[in-house]
């Protein structure tokens, strides 16, 4: 049986973006992990399903944080969004990531590692409005661990404050998908073979995010008084099939 294509930036982490940052010859997609196909022409599409499960963004003068916000086309809509709307915006990834993205009256950019920021952290204790961590959960599981990852990220969320967690590539959901009929034909005109993928239940993946993982977050959260929820992503963006989205929100 086959498999589907491996993903070239499996298992690596901070360090490791920031000499993807500085290396010549890859574009703004590979420099954040992603084959130019997975992202070229969808990054309109990603925000506007942002923008929709996120509404306190489309507010007045609210206070956003992103962490790991990359240097693609994403974070540059972010950064015109707030700007337009009188946001206070706080980037927060490496020197490397951050130089790649414009200026920006209101864009206040952290080098450093989340949650290792103890400065920013400190001075964003339950102030921030609505907070974006967008296809950067798996590389913690490289860089930190999770729960002392959710656990700052919640401190620092205001009553009624948005979480985002999004693009989590959960290996059950990709399971699950490429098991379907649906899923074997999707592999079979990708991969361009007649063979069907290989789909092991009950099996233990190491360093992958499961659904164990991710009910393990949305009770953390919850247990901490939290809201949270485990969404779909919109239908037009190219891994909805197998990723989904956490939203955290603070009553």
């Amino acid at each position: 049986m086959a498999t589907s294509a491996p993903n070239p930036y499996a298992n690596i982490g901070f360090e490791d973006f920031r000499r993807l940052a500085q290396q010549p010859g890859l574009s703004k997609y590979e420099r954040i992990g992603f084959p130019d196909s997975y992202r070229e022409g969808f990054e309109a599409e990603i925000f506007r399903d942002i923008l929709g499960k996120l509404p306190r963004l489309n507010e007045d003068r609210q206070v956003i944080l992103d962490v790991g916000p990359g240097c693609s086309d994403l974070p540059v809509m972010l950064i015109e969004h707030c700007a337009a709307r009188g946001h206070e915006l706080h980037l927060v990834d490496s020197a490397e990531m951050l130089g790649h993205l414009p200026d920006r009256a209101g864009t206040h950019k952290h080098a450093g590692l989340f949650p290792n920021c103890p400065d920013l952290v400190a001075a964003q204790q339950g102030r921030v409005n609505v907070l974006l961590c967008y296809s950067v959960l798996h590389y913690v599981l490289v860089d930190a661990a999770f729960f002392r990852f959710l656990d700052t990220a919640l401190s620092l969320l205001a009553p009624g404050g948005e979480f985002l967690i999004g693009d989590i590539p959960n290996i059950s959901k990709r399971k699950r998908f490429f098991a379907s009929e649906t899923g074997v034909r999707f592999h079979q005109e990708f991969m361009k073979t007649a063979e069907r993928p290989e789909v092991r239940f009950n099996q233990i993946e190491p360093d992958q995010i499961d659904d164990a993982v991710v009910m393990a977050l949305l009770q953390r959260a919850r247990a901490q008084g939290f809201d949270a929820y485990v969404v779909p992503q919109s239908r037009a963006l190219p891994m909805a099939n197998r990723r989904e989205d956490i939203l955290i929100v603070r009553p």
